[in-house]
């Protein structure tokens, strides 16, 4: 019997999925396990595999097209099956009686109003060319026609760029009209716009999903920051020495997002999400890393954070960047985070503030090491700092209880050594 193929749901957030790429076409066998198609979510593209065997009879949506969660997108049974029944009742599932529209009243058309000859456009044109004006645009003499005038005036048109084309270069009407400025103009070497130009974007799926939850986030919790500088001095040695000793290259965020997991495991009310009747407080940490990729952003989740080295957190976080810009991380990878870090310290930063991502009550933004003049121990010396800024959701987390957090990392941060007591 042929089994129909709905859209499937991804990732919890998740209403609709556009068919980015088919792998398969009508009439080709299809295998348990054979990779269907690519669908585009709302949080990554992701790869769809067959949970049935036979012959691809039908498919519902093309590439570039979106459907609903449960719409219908393919079909598969046997060779030279009768589909017929089951794609007319996927259908009209999907399908709502559209609400009667009422046809507008006919409207009687004004029967054409005759001119007169003497307000024929040749005798305009005429009174055009007998008429004219002489104006002053950037200190030269411009002639134009009262009419052309008005007309320019209107459509912002820069005389001092338009050729006359009436008696003495005279500026008329039709000039006006046909006139299109340069798109670009070269002076000694320097391209200048003058002309307005735009394209339009499409918005993918991501980048509507991320729209909407960020929306949300936003104007449904209560933001507040917390804004911090730690000195980094400390952090710069010790990764120098773990690289050397170790033989493990580790990156400045492998070191910040384990200390991370470990203050939240002693400030467990930020590792909390709220609920209109309960704050949930996580006492695992599945730490969230936000990953730019060409659409938007992906926050894959390193599971039990606080349990992990950080040669494993720096080969998690590896995988998920290079699998994320490839559209190949499972909808199991990207749920579940308890907290969220973003840093934007590699692309100069110096600080900002970021969006929760919901439902975790907090997130952190880390910006990028500055060396910079300091007070140490009452004398100015050179040093090195780092801004970091905790957004909290005010309904589950007090200042007091994000202020203890950020006093427990700067004890991690600026003494890294404990990081491995």
């Amino acid at each position: 019997m042929a089994e129909v193929i709905n859209m499937p749901r991804l990732s919890d957030t998740m209403e609709e999925g556009t068919l980015a790429k088919w792998f398969k076409k009508v009439g080709d066998s299809v295998n348990e396990g054979d990779i269907l198609a690519e669908i585009e979510t709302d949080k990554a593209t992701m790869e769809f595999e067959s949970f049935h065997e036979g012959e691809l009879l039908y498919i519902g949506i093309k590439e570039g097209e979106t459907a609903p969660v449960d719409s219908i997108i393919a079909i598969i049974g046997k060779k030279g099956e009768n589909i017929s029944s089951l794609i007319n009742v996927s259908e009209s599932k999907s399908k709502k009686e559209p609400d009667p529209v009422k046809e507008p009243e006919r409207v009687k058309e004004p029967e054409p109003v005759k001119v007169p000859e003497t307000l024929n456009t040749p005798n305009l044109q005429k009174e055009e060319t007998k008429s004219t004006n002489t104006l002053k645009d950037s200190g030269n003499k411009v002639l134009i026609s009262p009419l052309a005038n008005k007309l320019a005036i209107e459509r912002g048109v820069d005389l001092s760029q338009v050729k006359g084309t009436g008696d003495n270069g005279r500026i008329v009407k039709r000039d006006i009209e046909n006139y299109k400025p340069a798109t670009f103009v070269n002076t000694n070497n320097m391209i200048i716009a003058t002309e307005e130009s735009s394209y339009d974007l499409p918005n993918s799926t991501m980048r509507k999903s991320i729209a909407k939850r960020l929306s949300e986030s936003k104007f449904t919790a209560p933001h507040y920051y917390l804004t911090v500088e730690f000195e980094m001095d400390n952090m710069i040695s010790f990764r120098e020495q773990y690289i050397n000793t170790q033989n493990i290259k580790i990156s400045y965020n492998d070191i910040i997002a384990k200390a991370v997991a470990l203050s939240l495991v002693k400030n467990p009310k930020v590792n909390s999400r709220w609920h209109d009747n309960k704050i949930e407080i996580s006492e695992h940490v599945h730490l969230g890393v936000a990953v730019a990729v060409e659409d938007g952003l992906v926050v894959p989740v390193i599971q039990f954070a606080s349990s992990k080295d950080m040669s494993q957190i720096n080969t998690e976080v590896k995988d998920f960047a290079e699998r994320a810009k490839n559209k190949k991380l499972t909808p199991a990878e990207i749920e579940g985070s308890t907290f969220t870090i973003s840093n934007l310290g590699m692309f100069g930063i110096e600080s900002f503030t970021s969006i929760i991502n919901q439902p975790n009550s907090a997130i952190l933004s880390i910006g990028s090491i500055i060396e910079k003049p300091i007070v140490r121990d009452g004398e100015v010396v050179v040093g090195n700092t780092m801004k970091l800024t905790l957004a909290c959701d005010h309904r589950a987390v007090d200042g007091a209880t994000g202020s203890s957090f950020l006093k427990t990392l700067k004890e991690y941060i600026e003494n890294p050594v404990s990081i491995l007591i």
